[in-house]
């Protein structure tokens, strides 16, 4: 019984492990992994762009030397679309291979030795299996293992997985790396907003004020996979996040504006780069995050590294001064990442409600006359529905 569920460690029920359902269930999922028609995944092919080939992600190349074409291209990727795959980014091919191989190791171990890592929803750190907190909400066809880099009073070796035992100085190095490129784009994305190059920076907490944190996902094989996703539709809450996928299983699917669903055709050794709500705070809806969401397979199972850049989680957020005025109101009320991180795992995953339900209270106040003080004074927005997982 212990290779199928963890017995709560303050979940408000028993944690099944997809792993185990996977190697277990046969033909048919489980129906708590079944979604609504309307949520879930299509599976055949994309549309074709005017060339002939696949939609896909804009390819963006920061080895150029000209650092405000470097600029441009970030910036209009990230208004047109969210999203970019960021090629030539100068972390080392060879450790993203490092990485990954370290990782599929953990999730080979056997099970009793995952579970010494079993993590609770009071930090989400470890070895999990869900993300929302509903008693008998549906859930999504995945684990994954959660771990904090940054802050580093909040970075504990002990919680990172012993085996195999290239895993802690591998992720490690990994952590350090990525931060590099992170605070590198950050500056770009602020470039590209016609500000000077620090203060996107800056308003994270600087340099070594900000946070990092890392969710390493598995998606077992899934005998129906056109019934359910690996991860639900959302848009991540923080400020960047720099994805590693799988280089032989495609998954990743990113919501455009007319609401087709795109399948992102990986470069092999990119990141893919997307904005996070904090951005599309701060930047007062210039940049946005977007919708995305994981398909699993039937032919094999799926690894991709997460890696979450973001603001102190102490420090208020809200739109940057120099992108409010006459004209252009603030859109969104002042709020601590902490206090938006807590909303969102209430809530579970809900597509992009939560922002789209905090700019609805910033305009409320505004049209009932009150100052920007009153807005940014306001909570946050109780739960609309228990519908996310």
């Amino acid at each position: 019984m212990a290779s199928c569920f963890n017995g709560g460690a303050g979940w408000p029920e028993p944690v099944v492990r997809v792993q185990a359902v996977s190697e277990t269930c046969g033909a048919m999922i489980p129906e708590r992994y079944v979604k609504p028609p309307s949520e879930r995944p299509s599976l055949s092919p994309v549309a074709s762009d005017d060339s002939g080939g696949g939609l896909n992600i804009p390819v963006v190349d920061l080895s150029m030397l000209d650092a405000e074409a470097a600029s441009r291209a970030v910036s209009t990727a990230c208004r047109e679309w969210g999203f970019f795959q960021a090629v030539n980014h100068g972390v080392r091919p060879e450790l993203l291979r490092r990485a990954r191989t370290a990782w599929r190791g953990f999730f080979r171990q056997p099970a009793e030795v995952r579970e010494r890592y079993a993590n609770s929803p009071a930090t989400y750190e470890g070895y999990g299996s869900r993300l929302g907190t509903t008693k008998g909400g549906p859930l999504d066809w995945g684990d994954y293992y959660f771990l904090h880099l940054l802050p580093p009073s909040l970075k504990s070796h002990d919680k990172w997985p012993s085996l195999p035992s290239t895993l802690r100085e591998t992720t490690e190095v990994y952590g350090e790396e990525v931060v590099q490129l992170c605070r590198r784009v950050l500056r770009l994305l602020s470039s590209g907003l016609g500000l000077e190059a620090g203060r996107l920076q800056a308003a994270f907490g600087g340099e070594g004020g900000e946070g990092a944190c890392m969710r390493v996902n598995f998606y077992p094989r899934c005998p129906q996979p056109e019934l359910t996703l690996g991860v639900a539709a959302h848009s991540d809450p923080g400020g960047m996040t720099m994805l590693l996928v799988d280089d032989h299983v495609k998954g990743l699917q990113v919501r455009r504006a007319d609401g087709q669903w795109i399948t992102v055709d990986p470069v092999p050794d990119a990141f893919i780069v997307n904005l996070g709500d904090q951005i599309q705070v701060l930047s007062n809806a210039e940049y946005k995050s977007v919708e995305h969401r994981v398909t699993v397979s039937a032919a094999g199972d799926r690894l991709s590294m997460a890696f979450f850049y973001n603001p102190r989680s102490d420090l208020p957020i809200a739109p940057m001064a120099e992108l409010v005025g006459p004209g252009r109101p603030a859109l969104y009320p002042e709020m601590t990442f902490d206090e938006y991180r807590v909303f969102i795992r209430q809530r579970g995953l809900a597509g992009k409600a939560q922002l789209q339900s905090l700019q609805a209270t910033a305009t409320a106040k505004a049209a009932a006359g009150c100052t920007a003080g009153d807005a940014a004074a306001a909570p946050p927005p109780g739960p609309a529905d228990d519908s996310s997982s």
